[in-house]
């Protein structure tokens, strides 16, 4: 299995380029609107086509590059089943899998950030078995941290903050040595305490992330609501951008 991250240190995002180079099917996460041409060229330069854009859920701090993407390669856009979005895609259930040849992508749904959102645990059938290699985790479980819940809702930053509380514990059900891809880093304001170390592993934050220690439900909420930072500029047209799958954001 192929796997090229893309950072963007602009707004300290991740993506990537991922999939199977035997059949000639390769993918992208949560794509960013300045990186579409790098997708393309690095996808050239290995051989093999963008044939699906997956993305983890609407990104309120950039505009996605899927549209842009999806123009591009005609690709298939997967999103997660409530994502509102007003353009054509898949809607991913949780569970749901998505095969690009060897490489199997196995929808999990963790609502907290966004109302909608998935982890994508990712297997290589030719290690042997199914059991996922790593997991493209988005805004839910980052390295050192967790998402914030107060940007995808209107008021309910601590019911959504219950929900991610859920959503943590079913990936922290994941084996240990599963490598750990999130959208963010060091930098981004869609965490408060983020690494700037961007990739990690499921046993490692299991072992080290503060916030994945508080097991009662409302302390954890109490703890993401304190002291939350401004949210990320202009995103209300952002959402709205990346809602209708309109490629730039309107002035």
């Amino acid at each position: 299995m192929l796997l090229r991250p893309f950072l963007n240190d602009s707004g300290s995002c991740a993506s990537y380029l991922f999939g199977c180079t035997t059949h000639r099917m390769l993918a992208v996460v949560d794509a960013h609107a300045d990186l579409v041409d790098d997708y393309v060229a690095a996808a050239e330069a290995i051989g093999s086509p963008i044939g699906a854009v997956f993305e983890t859920h609407v990104q309120a701090d950039h505009v996605s590059g899927l549209p842009a993407l999806v123009a591009r390669t005609g690709a298939t856009a997967y999103l997660p089943a409530g994502a509102g979005v007003d353009f054509e895609h898949v809607a991913l259930a949780d569970g749901e899998v998505v095969e690009l040849g060897n490489t199997v992508v196995t929808a999990i749904a963790t609502p907290g950030h966004a109302p909608a959102h998935h982890a994508y645990a990712v297997a290589d059938r030719r290690r042997g078995d199914e059991e996922p290699w790593l997991v493209f985790s988005g805004d839910s479980l980052l390295v050192g941290d967790v998402g914030r819940p107060d940007l995808h809702v209107a008021g309910d930053a601590r019911g959504q903050a219950r929900l991610l509380h859920s959503s943590l514990r079913r990936l922290l059900e994941l084996p240990g040595h599963v490598l750990l891809y999130p959208s963010h880093y060091g930098g981004s304001v869609c965490g408060r305490g983020l690494s700037s170390n961007p990739f990690s592993s499921i046993g490692f934050e299991r072992a080290h992330n503060p916030l994945l220690a508080i097991g009662d439900a409302d302390a954890f909420a109490d703890a993401l609501v304190a002291d939350a930072p401004p949210r990320p500029a202009d995103q209300d047209r952002i959402v709205a951008a990346n809602r209708s799958g309109t490629a730039v954001v309107p002035a």
